[in-house]
């Protein structure tokens, strides 16, 4: 039996000419990921264990983006501890305030991990380099100590599920409403320690971004990695910044899949997952009146240029609605300056929005947008959870840039259309 690209990337970093789902191996790592909330934990370990080095500098990388800029005196502390590690240990790859970004999209812009790559890192949406063709999956602090000591990593091997998209999506229609359409369909559970292996001739109409956003919430599905093939558009995104040898792993005709779905990317709307799960997905003739409060463009799921283009298509000569206020995080420094020398800046400011520097901030309630008891948001972060953005009686409503946007506008949960 054929492998799949995901069991071919394991298997090549655990020197085996062959993986099957469920066999447990021990492959080498190409970068170890942590950030300012889980960093102090693995440095606690890693002192624990009396090692005497990291085993790989340059493959480790520590990016401080919770609670960065720090938003309290605990907050301080672990950025603190995190910075003197690095400093100890030679770890180069430290980010902090003028220089760090959101993690997941730092680190594809830095080049330090692309095609082929094998990643883990103490965050569960580590999964999103799978769009540049890497085995990427999120795991704990104590797995990312033992990495650093050993550029190494222990996996059981996944099994997978085929997803074919096909044809060309609508207009209005992005990476944020494909993977939520398919979150609601499978659910959250759906893909429990699989592989989310994307594939198809819609594949092709689908920008870097797009592929960021499906692969970051493949873990909202359960998950252990979300991939996409390597293409013309992944080597694009890599040319120039990705200094490493480009390994591009297909999956073999007679691949093992647990079963395959197709998604036509024709018929998809704009879809919201209403709270509390990502699974209670709703088309725009379910939504009702939905009033809002607060509106979050940004985070590691659609904080890239691209996002902040739409939004500003969408609010340039409106207002964000008296009442609700509308947050613009980019996802890096490099984004930031960006949108700001194309105009985006005066385009939000002008319709009544406030720009942040990046942070993953109010995704997880860590500050920058917390919300209050009954109070409601729509926001293109990852997860909807109760209490995810502060009070446990607020409500998260997940959507694309498009519908947050028309949100704001709105004052209600809108699609672009209506506005």
């Amino acid at each position: 039996m054929g492998m799949t690209m995901s069991q071919k990337i394991l298997a090549a970093h655990a020197h085996l000419d062959s993986v099957k789902a469920g066999q447990l191996i021990d492959a080498e790592l190409d970068m170890v990921l942590g950030n300012d909330i889980t960093s102090p934990v693995a440095v606690k370990v890693f002192e624990g264990a009396q090692a005497p080095c990291i085993c790989c500098p340059e493959k480790v990388s520590m990016v401080m983006d919770h609670f960065t800029p720090n938003k309290d005196i605990k907050a301080a502390e672990q950025v603190k501890t995190v910075r003197n590690f690095a400093n100890k240990y030679g770890v180069k790859n430290f980010f902090d305030v003028g220089e760090m970004g959101i993690e997941h999209a730092l680190l594809p812009e830095k080049g330090l991990v692309g095609a082929g790559d094998l990643v883990i890192g103490a965050d569960s949406h580590t999964c999103t380099y799978g769009a540049l063709g890497a085995f990427s999956t999120g795991v704990g602090s104590t797995d990312m100590a033992a990495g650093m000591m050993t550029n190494k990593c222990w996996f059981k091997v996944p099994s997978a599920i085929r997803f074919v998209l096909k044809n060309k999506p609508a207009k209005y229609i992005c990476g944020k409403d494909i993977i939520l359409h398919i979150i609601g369909l499978i659910g959250v559970d759906g893909a429990l320690y699989k592989s989310m292996e994307f594939t198809g001739d819609g594949v092709r109409y689908l920008s870097i971004d797009d592929r960021f956003t499906i692969c970051n919430m493949a873990i909202e599905a359960g998950a252990k990695n979300g991939i996409f093939p390597v293409d013309e558009i992944t080597r694009a995104y890599l040319a120039g910044r990705f200094t490493r040898e480009i390994r591009a792993y297909e999956a073999d005709e007679d691949a093992e899949y647990e079963r395959t779905v197709e998604v036509d990317l024709s018929a998809l709307k704009p879809t919201v997952a209403f709270p509390h799960l990502p699974e209670n997905t709703r088309t725009r003739e379910a939504w009702g009146d939905v009033k809002i409060d607060q509106v979050v463009i940004g985070s590691c799921t659609n904080g890239h240029i691209s996002d902040l283009r739409i939004a500003a298509d969408i609010l340039r000569g409106k207002h964000v609605a008296k009442g609700v206020c509308c947050i613009i995080i980019p996802a890096t420094n490099a984004i930031w300056k960006q949108a700001m020398h194309e105009g985006l800046f005066d385009v939000f400011l002008d319709a009544g929005a406030v720009v942040s520097t990046p942070t993953c901030g109010p995704c997880l309630g860590g500050h920058m947008g917390i919300l209050a008891a009954a109070e409601r948001a729509v926001a293109t972060t990852n997860r909807n959870f109760v209490g995810r953005m502060g009070h446990v009686d607020s409500e998260v409503y997940l959507a694309s840039p498009y519908v947050a946007a028309a949100s704001a506008v709105a004052g209600k949960l809108a699609a672009p259309d209506e506005i």
